[in-house]
């Protein structure tokens, strides 16, 4: 294991004059050249945060008919609770349980391209109203975060401010509740995986361990920083530089019997249907780009939702058996 640390950047900077701003954004592009993750300071209220990680608490203290009740299993969509070891992350069983929770769309009837089935309604607990109220108010407050980081991205990549906007519009968002309890039986939480789209913003509970990043020296352990986001880039801003920014593997290690962990990813992605964004690289950034990652096991698609849809059908077997039989059987 190596003892290399991610880099911290401060989303203040953007608020302290040019000359910050601007080392913000050089710190944000070397920090993706080179690892693909870093953290990255909020300033959020900590009342905010505390009571995001309780209402969550609060879900995964309902009785299991309430939480069964909005089973994934229930969702074409991919919506919803997923029961302890209820997800597979390269065909190995993770150990958490979750909830699953995207932007709200009516369900668009088409089948052709299948990826567009995966706009739709969320499942929410009738036993926890508060959850919708909280949850909303968070994604909000995030969409609104991730526009302002992509514009940051593109200024340093040398476009224009608004180069992603035309294909945010609207935003696929997909947020999950995550819950790992301790166990002595598995050393996975969630396997080793790169995330399929643009902007993955990160919040762990404060004090909890577990999380590791491969990077050219091997995994490195990612340290609780209470007061900050882990950010990481996904296989899209990859496909979008040519390998110049870098969708980097991770994974999360179970934690020990007698403990558990709460975390809550937040991805901000195009829509379903948009091109990847591609960046016009300056010439000494092109150069150093290396190409986007070859894997036969793992092959990108051009739009958000063939990516999306993919590791969807991999991750959760049975609502692709039981709401979209007709894929499965495609892919035999």
């Amino acid at each position: 294991m190596s003892d290399r640390t991610l880099p911290l950047l401060d989303l203040a900077d953007l608020d302290a004059g040019p000359e910050a701003a601007e080392r913000f954004r050089e710190a944000l592009r070397t920090a993706t050249h080179e690892v693909g993750f870093f953290h990255l300071r909020h300033g959020i209220d900590p009342q905010v945060i505390g009571e995001l990680f309780e209402v969550a608490r609060r879900f995964f203290a309902l009785p299991e008919a309430d939480k069964r009740a909005i089973e994934m299993t229930r969702s074409p969509q991919f919506r919803g609770w997923t029961r302890l070891a209820g997800e597979l992350t390269q065909g190995q069983v993770d150990h958490r349980e979750q909830i699953d929770i995207g932007s709200e769309r009516p369900v668009t009837g088409i089948v052709d391209p299948p990826y567009m089935r995966l706009d739709g309604p969320n499942q929410w607990p009738d036993a926890l109203p508060e959850l919708r109220t909280v949850i909303t108010a968070w994604m909000d407050r995030l969409e609104q975060l991730g526009h302002r980081l992509l514009a940051q991205w593109a200024i340093s990549l040398g476009g224009p401010a608004d180069h992603f906007v035309p294909t945010f519009d609207p935003a696929s968002i997909l947020l999950k509740l995550v819950r790992y309890p301790g166990t002595a039986d598995t050393p996975q939480g969630v396997g080793a995986h790169s995330d399929p789209g643009i902007l993955t913003l990160l919040l762990i509970e404060p004090g909890k361990g577990g999380l590791q990043v491969r990077t050219d020296d091997g995994w490195i352990d990612v340290p609780p920083t209470d007061d900050c986001f882990v950010v990481n880039i996904g296989e899209l801003m990859e496909v979008a530089t040519d390998g110049y920014l870098r969708a980097t593997q991770h994974r999360v290690t179970a934690p020990p019997p007698g403990s558990e962990r709460l975390s809550i990813p937040f991805f901000f992605n195009p829509a379903l249907d948009a091109p990847v964004p591609s960046v016009e690289l300056p010439p000494e950034l092109a150069a150093r780009a290396k190409g986007v990652t070859r894997d036969a096991a793992n092959v990108l698609g051009g739009r958000y939702g063939e990516n999306l849809l993919k590791a969807r059908l991999r991750a959760h077997p049975d609502v692709a058996a039981r709401h979209h039989a007709d894929l499965v059987a495609s892919s035999d």
